[in-house]
Order: structure tokens, then C-alpha cells, then sequence
């Protein structure tokens, strides 16, 4: 007994250690002949990370896992993912691997796919990506092999939290079902069997930009007759959920060599209203469960057909309401007086005649009433719409009877009286002769807020009428910010504003009491390369001109703020148009004087950019400069005066979040004009400097009189060509450069008579007593540094006074030489004896003195001039302690 035991443990051990160690010992064979088989039978590149086979895992059954499963096409999809699957897993019995194909199906207890994203897609020449098994050549053969082939008997099968996307770009339609769970048992074996499933989902259908499903909730219960000789599923005992709207359905679909044969009907089972709040998405519609309804709603349909390339099954949807109501709990309004009577109808197969027939929708909230009806045709391609709306309707009151959510809070009253006729192709092309519009539509009292504005858009009357292409802005009374607006014009393509994607295009004429411009802006979103550009542009997330504006305005304004300015009187004509506006003579009254701007400001990129020229007509110089920095940039120095300002400016650069000028962004140029000016000694620490060290001139007498004066600026610098100013008969030449950020570098060169270089140089000229001496001039230069506010002056009026001194050697010298050596002689003596020659003296004793002098040391010509000058600059620089005196 022991012994048979011991066998009997030995056996069952050797079986557990095969059943292990088997798979482990095959399981890199398995996964190179599965991968290989694969790839050589289809035209895409199949992966996957592993594959186990296990008889411990499912004992005693198998189970085939494979992992990570990946099926990329070739081309025309190239690099496309058609499918990723998380895992796959089949579980069967350990016999059926080894079964033959003669020897009946293959039984798989249990098939299950876990996350599975798989992405049909047909392109613009009708291509798929889904149709990826390879053509055998030998069709003989194929036929062959196929009668051979297993057969598959699955039991039970699951596909957990997967995903479907349909994209078919010839027709522009995409299918999305996401958040998919389907399960399902039956036999496929058999000629005739059933296939018990049950589905969940969330679908989202959209063509040409429309969404006519948008994450509606699916639920599924189904039991499916399958007819596998004929290809024929019949739909037996099925009820459905779409959101909480319950469908019966019955029908079969069958697939034919021609395509599939559908023939499918369905209704609601009930008639309560509340099941059309039911189509609706719970995020929408919310708890309906304690919504008070009255009246009935019904829904019903058959399909049937063929689908094929060329044909879709014909359509008989019918949508009905009669005298319903509703009330949520919550809610202080009861919507009213429902009557739906929608259809949606093909009766020829093809797709161009399918059509939405609203042939009534009406609706009262409170004493509002709303009438409706339209019919749209040629869904697919060149959408119709011939509509018809007569009613009053009280936007605020739309929130308090549906538990709608609003970002802002929606008031205002709209009526309208409108017959509209038009196809989309019309609106794209701006085709306005097939647009036809006739009605009014007036709003009161209305708000409308946008991403597009800075802040709510307050519209107390707008009074429109709509012509053939066009609407006529009859009266636009409004306010938003700080900001009144009054306008009228036509506007071009309404329809194409509020239907597709177009621009809002018109003519308008506005006139205002106070526009403050930012009221128009709008704040972009911050991104990360907004966040760099604030450190080298010095500017926030930037102001947008808004994208949907194409317009032409006739301004009037009589008050404009614009940043820090306050402008008064404004006129002109602005163009907007891709987030650019541009000024065409926009004339104002600021400073005192006029302005006149022409140019564009372009909000295209991150950063602001304009381009401007303006003329500045007797601007105040101290308002002006105090004011604008950007005047205070280009020229610092005229602060310091006051008067008038003529200028044209042309310039360009960069805005900040603010739309002022990025001064460090701005090149351009300036010819500027000052008109009966003066200057302003003791506000300016440069003038004070400049006094110091020039005392033959008073700045404060400077004649600044229609100065005239041409400046470059680019790089954060100015460049100012040199300019003359006149101070008594002292000619002055100016020029150099500054920085925006006040540093400067200029040379001042004064052309200096030299009488006004002090009393000792007025002595020397009068000795010499000679006209053309006064004629004499010298260049003195006064280099500016350091900033306006703190300046640094060095000039060269030590060396100047040396040339001059030198200048009047010579002059000297050459009289001397003229008037003859007698008069040399005479002079040479007075000079050596210390004393002059006195009227009465006898000419012995003159001759003695001079004899006497000869005698001790003859002076020469030069020599005499010299000491008659050294002791002229001795004297002078003993008084050199009196800077008011002398020269520096």
C-alpha cells in the first residue's frame, strides 16, 4: 500500500512539474510561430510583448495569454495604429489544442479582450485600414483549405473597458463609442443558434462639424438569432436605453456579396413626456426622476434597405409631442404649450435625399410664446435650411425653467420675425444671391459675455433687418466697461458668423461719448512660452484684437482712453481684420494741440506689434513730456522747456500687455519743431551743470525760436543730427546720441567772440587797440555724459584761451614790427627803465635813459611783448579764484 502510494505521489508529481515546466519550456517557440503566422497573413506589422500558455492557471483547463498586443498598418496608413490591446486571453480545454481540423470545431470555454483602442478609418479615395488580410494567389487551394479549416465554438465571451473610433473622411463623418463593455454567450458552430449579449457604452456621432450624438449613454440587451448559412442576425427580445429613453427594436440585418440588408423598426414602449428629457444627456437634463410633465411624446421608425457604396436603407423616423409640459422641482418656471412634430425621412436609398422635416416647434414660458418650423435637407454634403421663427423669448427665463449651465448669467429679450432660405456651400462661398433673409429681430436689454471680450457686452436695443445677403444694423445702442457705443451699418455675412467658423464682416458707423480701448481686448491664455516671452519682452499674457472681427469703422468719439490719454474729439476711419487694426487719418485733440495717426497695430503674434506715423500739431511741452514716455525716451531734454511741440514721428515696435510702447522694441524717426519756447533753468541738473562751467553765456536767454532738428532712433538709442541755436552772436552746433534708459553722449561746440571771454581778455584786446581783433572767435567744447539727471561735463576752454592768447602774440607782434624800430626803441626803453617818457622831458634825457638801459641787458622785439602778455596771464591767473572773472 505504502509502495502504491509513493507511485502514485511520485506520478502526480512528475504530472505537476510537466504541467509547469511544459509551457515554459515551448512558450518562446509558441510566441515565434504565433508572431511569424501572423505577420506572413496580413499586410500590417502585428507585435505584442508575450504570449503564456499555462495548464496550472485554469486547471484543468488551458489558458493562452498574450500581452500588449499592437497592429500597425503599412501603407496607405503608415506607422497608424489600427488596434492596441492591453491583453487577450482564451481558455479552452487541454484537448482541444491538439485537436485536427476534421475533427470538429475548436470549443473555447471563455474569450475575454481587457482595453482594447481600435481606430477604423476610410480616407478621402475610399482606402481602409481595416481590410489587411493578405490575397492567397491559388484560389483552388484556398477553397481547400478553408473547407479544412477549424471552426471556432466560443461559450462565453467579454470585451471590458474598450474604445471604438469610426473616421470616414470621404463622407466627414466620425463615430466614437467609448467607456465599451460587451459580453455574450452563445454557440457559433451550428448552422442555427442564438448569441445572448448585453452592451454598455457612450456614443458620440459627428458630421460636417455637427454633433448629433455627443456622449450619449447606450445600454443594450439583445438576443440575436443567428442564421449562419445566410448571414442573416435576427434581433428577437431587445430593449435598449439611449440616456434613459427606452427602445423596442425588432428586425434582422443580413449580409449579402451586394452589402447588408437591413430592415429594422422601433418604437418607445411608453408615451410619457418625460421619455424625451430622457434623450437628453444627464448632464443636461439632470434627475429627472422628480420632473413634474404633462402631455405625451413618441417616438418611432423603420430602416430598410440596402447598404452598399451607392445606397443607404431608407428612413421613416418619426418624432411626435402634443400639448406636453414640464416643471423641474427646483425651477420657479414651467415650460408650456410643447408641440413637436419632427420627421426624418429618405425615400430613394440615397444618401443626397435625406431630410429633417420640423414642421412644428412650439414652446411658452410664462407669457412667451415660440413658434418654429424648418426643413433641412442634403445633410451630408451641401446642407439646406429653409426655417421660419415668429416669437418673444426672455433669455433669463430659459435658466429659471431648465437646469441649464451657464458660465455667466444669460438676460435679455429677444423677439423675432424671420423667414430664412440658404445652403451652407452658399454661406462658405459668400454666395449672397442664394441667401434669402426677410425679418426683423430685435434684442433688449441684453448681455453678452464671450473668451473674445474683456467684459460683458451690455446691448439695452439692437434693431436688426434681415435682407437678401446681408442685415441692416438699424439702431446698436450699448455699453461695456467704461466704454457707450452707438452704431448702425450692415453687416455682410450674419449667418456665416453664427453658423460656421466665418468672421463677422460689416460697414458700421459708431459714435460714443467715452471708449477706454482696453475695453476691447481680450486676455490670451498664459502659456509657457508666454512666460518667457514676459522676461525678454517685458510684457504679460498679451491683449488680442479680436479674431472674429472684419469690419470697416466710421468712428466719432468725443472722449477716448487709450493707456494713460486722455483724448478728446477723436475721428477717423479704423479697419479691423485679422486681429489687426489699422488707422487711417484717426484725428484727436490732446495737449492743447492736434494729433493726427495713421498705421496698424497687429496682435497676430505673442507679442504686439505696430506701425505708426503720427503728426503732432503745438503739442504743450511740459503735458506732453510729463505724460508720454515715449516723447520723454526720444528726447529727454525737452522737458526742460516750454512752449509748443510741432512733430512727425514714424515708428514701430512692440506692446506690453497694456499696448504701450516696449520702448527698448521702437526704431523709427523724427523731424521735431519747437515753437515760442523757453527754457527752465533750475528743474534741470544738466542745464545747472552746463551753466557752471560756461560763464559767457546764459542759458536762459538760449533763442529756441523754430528750432528744427531731424532724430534717428533704433536699439534703444537716439541719434540727433547736429542742429544750430543762436545766443546773441555766439553761433552754438548740437549733436550726438542718448539712450532710452537717459544715458547720453553729446558734444556742444560754441563759436565764441572773444570779448565774452572775460575782463582780463577785454584788457588785452583793448591794448592792442585793434578793430579786427574783435572779429576774433575760438571754438570752445563742452562734452556731455553720465544722464540727464546726472550729468558729467568736461570742456576745452583752458586750451581755447591758450590758442587765443597766442593768436594775439602774433597780431601784436606784426604791429610792433610795422610802426619801425624807432617805436620799438622807445617802447624797449620806457619798458627797461621802469618808467615812461613824460611830456616836458628834454630828449637828452630821454636818450640817457635809453642809453643807460642798452647798457644793461637789450631786451629784443619779442622779448618786449612777452613780458607785456606774461604779465597780463599772470594777473589773470592770480584771478583765476573767481570763476565769474576769468576763464576755466
Amino acid at each position: 500500500m505504502k509502495k502504491a502510494l509513493k507511485i502514485i505521489g511520485i506520478t502526480l508529481l512528475v504530472l505537476v512539474i510537466l504541467l509547469v515546466s511544459i509551457p515554459f519550456i515551448f512558450q518562446g517557440k509558441i510566441k515565434d510561430i504565433v508572431k511569424n503566422t501572423i505577420n506572413n497573413n496580413v499586410n500590417a506589422h502585428v507585435e505584442f510583448s508575450d504570449i503564456n500558455l499555462s495548464f496550472i492557471r485554469s486547471f484543468p483547463q488551458a489558458q493562452v495569454d498574450v500581452s500588449d498586443l499592437e497592429i500597425t498598418n503599412f501603407a496607405p496608413f503608415k506607422d497608424e495604429k489600427l488596434a492596441s490591446i492591453k491583453s487577450i486571453s482564451l481558455t479552452m480545454s487541454i484537448k482541444e489544442l491538439f485537436k485536427k481540423a476534421n475533427q470538429g470545431p475548436v470549443v473555447i470555454n471563455k474569450f475575454n479582450i481587457n482595453e482594447a483602442l481600435i481606430v477604423l478609418k476610410t480616407n478621402k479615395y475610399g482606402e481602409t485600414n481595416y481590410d489587411i488580410a493578405k490575397e492567397t494567389e491559388d484560389n483552388g487551394a484556398l477553397e481547400s483549405e478553408s473547407s479544412n479549416s477549424f471552426s471556432l465554438d466560443v461559450q462565453d465571451y467579454n470585451i471590458d473597458n474598450s474604445a471604438l473610433t469610426y473616421i470616414d473622411e470621404s463622407s466627414n463623418i466620425i463615430f466614437y463609442i467609448t467607456e465599451l463593455n460587451h459580453s455574450g454567450k452563445g454557440t457559433f458552430s451550428e448552422n442555427i443558434s442564438e448569441l445572448d449579449t448585453k452592451t454598455g457604452a457612450r456614443l458620440t456621432l459627428k458630421m460636417d462639424d455637427t454633433e448629433y450624438l455627443s456622449n450619449h449613454t447606450l445600454k443594450l440587451d439583445a438576443i440575436i438569432g443567428l442564421d449562419l448559412p445566410n448571414n442573416k442576425y435576427t434581433f428577437k427580445e431587445n430593449k435598449a436605453f439611449i440616456n434613459e429613453l427606452p427602445l423596442e427594436f425588432k428586425g434582422y440585418v443580413q449580409l449579402l456579396e451586394s452589402g447588408q440588408e437591413v430592415d429594422i423598426t422601433f418604437e418607445n414602449p411608453g408615451s410619457d413626456f418625460k421619455e424625451f428629457l430622457a434623450v437628453i444627456p444627464k448632464s443636461y437634463s439632470k434627475d429627472i426622476a422628480q420632473v413634474e410633465t404633462t402631455g405625451n411624446f413618441k417616438i418611432s421608425g423603420r430602416i430598410n434597405g440596402l447598404i452598399s457604396e451607392e445606397t443607404i436603407p431608407k428612413l421613416d423616423i418619426n418624432i411626435v409631442s402634443n400639448n406636453a409640459s414640464f416643471k423641474y422641482p427646483d425651477l420657479p418656471k414651467r415650460v408650456d404649450n410643447i408641440n413637436i412634430n419632427t420627421s426624418i425621412k429618405n425615400t430613394t436609398g440615397n444618401v443626397d435625399d435625406t431630410y429633417v422635416d420640423i414642421t412644428t416647434l412650439n414652446f411658452k414660458i410664462d407669457e412667451d410664446q415660440f413658434h418654429a418650423k424648418a426643413k433641412i435637407g442634403n445633410l451630408t454634403k451641401n446642407m439646406t435650411v429653409d426655417a421660419y421663427i415668429d416669437g418673444v423669448l426672455n433669455l433669463a427665463h430659459i435658466s429659471q425653467a431648465y437646469p441649464i449651465e451657464l458660465d455667466t448669467k444669460l438676460s435679455g429679450i429677444l423677439k423675432a420675425k424671420l423667414n430664412t432660405a440658404f445652403d451652407m456651400d452658399a454661406i462658405e462661398t459668400n454666395a449672397y444671391q442664394r441667401i434669402k433673409n426677410n425679418g426683423t429681430v430685435q434684442v433688449t436689454n441684453f448681455i453678452y459675455e464671450s473668451e473674445d471680450m474683456l467684459n460683458p457686452l451690455s446691448i439695452s436695443n439692437a434693431d436688426l433687418t434681415f435682407q437678401s445677403g446681408s442685415v441692416v444694423l438699424n439702431r446698436f445702442e450699448a455699453k461695456t466697461g467704461q466704454s457707450d457705443l452707438n452704431a448702425n451699418g450692415t453687416i455682410t455675412n450674419f449667418l456665416g458668423f453664427l453658423l460656421s467658423d466665418k468672421k463677422l464682416q460689416g460697414n458700421f458707423n459708431v459714435t460714443s461719448n467715452t471708449l477706454n480701448i482696453s475695453d476691447f481686448m481680450v486676455a490670451d491664455e498664459e502659456t509657457e512660452s508666454d512666460k518667457e516671452i514676459k522676461k525678454t519682452a517685458e510684457v504679460s499674457a498679451p491683449l488680442k484684437i479680436p479674431a472674429f472681427l472684419d469690419c470697416t469703422i466710421d468712428a466719432n468719439a468725443k472722449t477716448v482712453i487709450y493707456d494713460n490719454l486722455t483724448l478728446k474729439n477723436m475721428k477717423g476711419k479704423l479697419a479691423i481684420k485679422d486681429q489687426t487694426a489699422t488707422l487711417n487719418n484717426l484725428t484727436t485733440n490732446l495737449f492743447d494741440g492736434t494729433l493726427a495717426v495713421s498705421g496698424d497695430i497687429n496682435t497676430q503674434k505673442d507679442v504686439p506689434h505696430f506701425n505708426l506715423k503720427l503728426n503732432v500739431n503745438s503739442f504743450d511741452i511740459t503735458e506732453s513730456f510729463n505724460t508720454l514716455d515715449l516723447l520723454k525716451a526720444i528726447a529727454p531734454i525737452s522737458k526742460l522747456f516750454e512752449g509748443k511741440l510741432n512733430t512727425d514721428i514714424a515708428l514701430s515696435g512692440n506692446l506690453d500687455s497694456s499696448f504701450s510702447p516696449i520702448l527698448s522694441s521702437i526704431s523709427g524717426n523724427a523731424l521735431a519743431e519747437l515753437l515760442t519756447t523757453k527754457t527752465k533753468l533750475e528743474d534741470s541738473p544738466l542745464l545747472n551743470a552746463l551753466s557752471s562751467k560756461l560763464n559767457f553765456i546764459d542759458l536762459d536767454k538760449l533763442n529756441l525760436n523754430n528750432l528744427k532738428t531731424n532724430l534717428t532712433f533704433s536699439d534703444g538709442k537716439v541719434n540727433i543730427e547736429p542742429f544750430h541755436l543762436a545766443y546773441k552772436d555766439i553761433d552754438i552746433a548740437v549733436g550726438g546720441t542718448h539712450g532710452f534708459d537717459q544715458t547720453m553722449n553729446y558734444d556742444v561746440a560754441f563759436n565764441v567772440p572773444a570779448k565774452y571771454l572775460g575782463s582780463d581778455i577785454n584788457r588785452l584786446i583793448g591794448k592792442i587797440n585793434d578793430p579786427e581783433v574783435n572779429k576774433i572767435t575760438i571754438p570752445v567744447t563742452a562734452n556731455l555724459k553720465g544722464t540727464f539727471d546726472s550729468p558729467k561735463i568736461s570742456t576745452d576752454l583752458s586750451s581755447s584761451v591758450t590758442n587765443l592768447t597766442q593768436q594775439l602774440i602774433e597780431i601784436e607782434k606784426k604791429k610792433l614790427v610795422s610802426k619801425g624800430t624807432d617805436a620799438i626803441k622807445d617802447i624797449i626803453g620806457g619798458l627797461t627803465s621802469g618808467n615812461n617818457p613824460k611830456p616836458g622831458n628834454s630828449p637828452k634825457d630821454s636818450t640817457a635813459v635809453q642809453t643807460d638801459t642798452i647798457k644793461t641787458d637789450k631786451p629784443t622785439t619779442e622779448d618786449a611783448i612777452k613780458n607785456i602778455l606774461g604779465g597780463f596771464i599772470k594777473k589773470n591767473k592770480n584771478k583765476n579764484k573767481n570763476p565769474k572773472d576769468s576763464i576755466n
